[in-house]
């Protein structure tokens, strides 16, 4: 049977990590899945909850000794996944894992390499219209220089095939990971697909982290690798 890995980068999200683990291990999707989490030194409460989860053969739980950075998190669990596809997830409830089945679709069906959850081609709630024309500005820009059809670079929601990443070497560990993830695997030839997703975005007391400043790294990592192949 195929096995999805579900990639969870955590940090400070003690109000949010319970049930969202709690909601993707009920999606309901027909295959194995196996669920990584990776805290990224959280100092809020967060390690004590993983602490205490309960043994289960499908969650495993890895305590990065210093802060590392979401791709730094999401690079350290590919070296521990076992699945034939990978799904990241964020720790908060901004995205709902219910939309599993339809991020896999294409994988299993042989249609794309690469599947993007896409707010733009699907529904969105409270985000910020400054995050949101950033993130127009970044997607232009991934379309410029790789040509590719995608409407929503900076997703949380990026399901691909385990395969593509065995000998990927990403440098990025911080929001600049979406780039230089998006522009090698464009690099690849993958083929991608959007599918519309929901969204539901958080204010900074909420505890979101992205900021506007994340954008210039982000635009930085688009140009230096399309000049720059590994």
């Amino acid at each position: 049977m195929l096995k999805v890995s579900v990639l969870i980068p955590v940090f400070n999200e003690a109000d949010t990590i319970l049930p969202l683990l709690k909601n993707v291990k009920s999606t309901g999707i027909s295959m194995d899945m196996e669920i990584l989490i990776g805290d990224d030194g959280s100092t809020d409460g967060t390690r004590d909850l993983l602490l205490e989860l309960p043994e289960e053969p499908s969650v495993k739980v890895f305590f990065l000794e210093r802060n590392v950075g979401r791709g730094g998190v999401i690079k350290y669990l590919w070296t521990k996944m076992t699945g034939d596809f990978v799904i990241h997830q964020d720790a908060d409830l901004e995205y709902d894992p219910s939309e599993y089945p339809s991020l896999l679709e294409p994988l299993i069906n042989d249609q794309s390499d690469v599947v993007y959850g896409s707010r733009f081609r699907g529904n969105i709630q409270k985000m910020r219209s400054l995050n949101m024309a950033g993130n127009r500005i970044m997607t232009s820009m991934s379309r410029l220089l790789y040509g590719l059809d995608i409407t929503d670079l900076m997703t949380c929601y990026k399901a691909y095939r385990a395969s593509l990443v065995e000998h990927l070497q990403i440098q990025s560990n911080g929001f600049d990971f979406e780039a230089e993830f998006t522009a090698r695997l464009a690099q690849l030839n993958a083929r991608f697909t959007e599918v519309p997703i929901r969204f539901v975005g958080r204010t900074f007391e909420e505890g979101k982290k992205i900021r506007a400043f994340d954008a210039l790294p982000v635009v930085y990592k688009l140009v230096r690798t399309r000049f720059r192949r590994r």
